[in-house]
């Protein structure tokens, strides 16, 4: 029998900024929370991140998840700007950073700071003294140590509903928080998920990916989309059940950890027809990859076989199929990106190249998943061609083809294996 144990973790993240924020620590505010017993003193480390100057204390805090941070930050920003009003509720808000910068930078009317550790308390309210806790009379901010669901789950209860929902947690945990969390959430609002789960894409735990995201990954070589795909299936799940539907603005994946983010927006109403959700296959003998959807489950065989020779597949699902990013929202966040500063001139350019990059696999052409130029150079028993020589011939076929934002020797394309192995023999002059 399997045994999963989804236990809410903590985690922390964030960054960015325009102006240079001094944090001045005031010990006074501490008294201002006599409910809570007195917290453990952590060690000082501290931090400046887009201007902003922090303490990360003794909390979990990563310097490489800088640009996940920065896109968050956009995101509730955008949101801001267009709605007129922003309330986020940050479940696992580690040293509070995220929650500054949503404060400060987002402009957020409020923000909910809760973290499970409440030895973390000190270090989240210097953190967070740097935003006045009131303004005309209402609260800018507020900090809790409760356990996600729970926090979660009170704001239902209370009619308490946010605009934005930030849900950093380790493992595959995000899974158990979902429901909870669409639950509390404003209609049109949005969830930023995370997930480190990197056994369950690369389909080494498919029980454990089943369990926590309800699909079964088997290995496939594109095994870190997987990772978002089978985030993003799984809170389609939990959104159905509940009667709304979720779409994907954007999806980033890092190597570090390996993490996997992913920006939802919740609207009423289920999923049609199961559209865009449904099972990859990949062959292993030719190399192609192919969407199934749920009324084509006993019919699947790959186009390379015939009746008396059929090559086994390698199946994957449920799980979403269709696309990872908005291209008008990407290009929104972009615009934003460029008018703080942030890109453009130099600046910013790792943000820069990954908002493009996200932009340009954003083509309604291109399929999931993404070749390795690698295995094309091994197919074709070629040393392995340029990312820039094989997509200016496929695009010369009339082909569609980008980078890859997740692996940098790969091309996403419609174009099939077959064309791809008689490009690379072609540019060696075989």
């Amino acid at each position: 029998m399997l045994t999963l144990n989804l236990n809410p973790k903590t985690l922390s993240p964030s960054s960015f900024i325009h102006k240079t924020f001094v944090n001045p620590k005031k010990p006074s505010i501490s008294h201002q929370f006599s409910n809570f017993k007195s917290p453990i003193h952590c060690k000082s480390n501290q931090i400046t991140e887009r201007g902003i100057l922090f303490d990360t204390g003794d909390t979990f805090f990563r310097h490489e998840s800088a640009t996940g941070r920065d896109l968050r930050v956009l995101a509730a920003a955008l949101y801001k700007q267009s709605k007129g009003q922003l309330r986020v509720l940050d479940a696992m808000c580690g040293c509070g950073i995220r929650s500054l910068r949503y404060l400060i930078e987002s402009k957020a009317d409020f923000v909910l700071a809760n973290d499970a550790n409440e030895s973390h308390r000190r270090v989240i309210l210097e953190n967070l003294a740097i935003v006045e806790r009131f303004q005309g009379g209402k609260k800018r901010w507020v900090v809790t140590h409760l356990e996600a669901n729970r926090v979660l789950t009170d704001c239902y209860l209370q009619r308490d509903y946010f605009d934005y929902i930030d849900i950093d947690s380790f493992g595959s945990d995000s899974s158990f928080f979902l429901r909870a969390a669409f639950s509390s959430l404003k209609l049109d609002g949005l969830v930023y998920v995370t997930s480190t789960d990197g056994y369950s894409s690369g389909g080494h735990r498919p029980f454990h990916s089943l369990a926590a995201f309800g699909a079964y990954v088997r290995p496939m070589p594109y095994a870190n989309e997987l990772g978002l795909r089978i985030l993003i299936g799984g809170a389609v799940r939990e959104a159905s059940v509940l009667g709304y539907h979720v779409t994907p603005l954007f999806s980033y994946y890092s190597y570090h950890g390996p993490v996997f983010r992913v920006l939802l927006r919740m609207n009423r109403g289920k999923l049609p027809d199961n559209r865009d959700y449904g099972f990859i296959c990949y062959c292993n003998r030719c190399g192609n990859s192919q969407a199934v959807s749920w009324g084509e489950l006993g019919q699947i065989r790959c186009l390379c076989s015939n009746t008396k020779d059929a090559a086994p597949l390698v199946v994957s699902g449920p799980l979403w199929t269709g696309p990872l990013h908005s291209a008008a929202y990407i290009m929104e966040m972009l615009n934003l990106a460029e008018e703080w500063g942030w890109v453009g001139n130099g600046a910013g350019t790792d943000l820069e190249k990954l908002l493009k990059r996200m932009l340009e696999e954003s083509d309604p052409r291109l399929p999931f998943g993404y070749i390795k130029l690698d295995e094309v150079a091994s197919r074709a028993q070629t040393n392995t061609p340029s990312i820039r020589t094989i997509m200016n011939f496929l695009h010369k076929e009339g082909y569609a083809a980008s980078r890859s934002h997740i692996a940098s020797n790969a091309i996403k394309t419609d174009c099939p294996m077959a064309v791809c192995i008689r490009i690379a023999k072609e540019l060696h002059g075989c």
